[in-house]
């Protein structure tokens, strides 16, 4: 059976967990707030350090209230290690040397991991802000705002494309989901092989699909979470009949299904937004757009 944590083990884990869905937070008010407000970004920035501070002087006081604890707990410990050597005394044996004990060693061991991975932490942070995600992210933020824009977070779970696709038609009030856009792709391009073979490879050898290859990606689209590229968008403004939009930081805007008149659907493509690579946001007015509308 598994040990359970020591109180400063779960104190340490929840608040944890408490940086973590501030972190949440304050990315999630980043993005309500346009980079050219500068009225509104300084607010934001001191309404971010409030909350900063009264969360870290929350968990101080929390753990100066349990190493309070603890001292209790290493006196009693102390005391009952004292007389234990006094009886040893007692019997003519040498006087050992102080006992460190099992939940000690725990918490030093603990502490020491959790120092190391506050340190990693902080030097990814300082890397991230010259790194490729952030300047992407600012670049995307900036070209946005300038259309009354925000990104709107997918989940990065091999249907983002297809996620913030019914993202933007649920605007529209339709009952398309993602399990239905896999399935009407698969069909769309099976009846239309001619269309998309030719410009179907290999991603390992580069080598175009046989029929049967082509046949067992579109059993991939429908079935399994495989991610979504140029092919599938253009099908989807078929089956949509609407344009897609799709935005890029380095890079002009794509557009397929331009044939069609209706409101476009906004993508929002991501070369660096995780570990492993690109990944499609959907996107959502502005707050202060909404504003001004209502």
């Amino acid at each position: 059976m598994e040990e359970p944590d020591s109180p400063e083990e779960a104190l340490q884990r929840r608040q944890r967990k408490e940086k973590k869905e501030l972190q949440a937070k304050i990315q999630s008010m980043k993005n309500a707030v346009a980079k050219n407000d500068k009225k509104k970004r300084k607010q934001l920035s001191e309404d971010i350090t409030k909350l900063e501070a009264e969360l870290d002087e929350r968990h101080t006081e929390e753990l100066k209230q349990l190493s309070g604890k603890d001292l209790e707990q290493t006196q009693v410990e102390s005391a009952a290690n004292d007389i234990e050597n006094l009886n040893l005394d007692s019997t003519g044996l040498t006087n050992p040397q102080p006992r460190v004990t099992k939940a000690q060693k725990r918490r030093e061991k603990k502490a020491a991991l959790e120092k190391e991975r506050d340190e990693r932490i902080a030097e990814a942070e300082i890397e991230n802000l010259s790194g490729a995600r952030h300047l992407e992210s600012q670049q995307l933020s900036l070209i946005l705002a300038a259309r009354k824009l925000c990104i709107k977070q997918i989940a990065s779970d091999g249907h983002c494309m297809y996620r913030a696709v019914e993202d933007q038609v649920k605007e529209q009030e339709s009952d398309w989901t993602v399990s239905t856009l896999r399935r009407q792709t698969a069909e769309y391009m099976r009846k239309h092989i001619s269309d998309f073979l030719p410009f179907s490879t290999n991603p390992k050898t580069g080598d175009m699909y046989t029929p049967e290859a082509f046949e067992k990606y579109c059993d991939d689209i429908e079935n399994t979470p495989a991610w979504g590229g140029q092919l599938e968008l253009r099908a989807l403004s078929h089956i949509l009949k609407t344009p897609i939009e799709v935005v890029q930081a380095d890079s002009a805007p794509i557009v397929v299904g331009e044939e069609y008149s209706s409101k476009p659907i906004i993508l929002v493509y991501m070369r660096h937004a995780y570990g492993l690579g690109e990944h499609y946001n959907s996107v959502e007015q502005l707050k202060d757009t909404v504003a001004e509308n209502s």
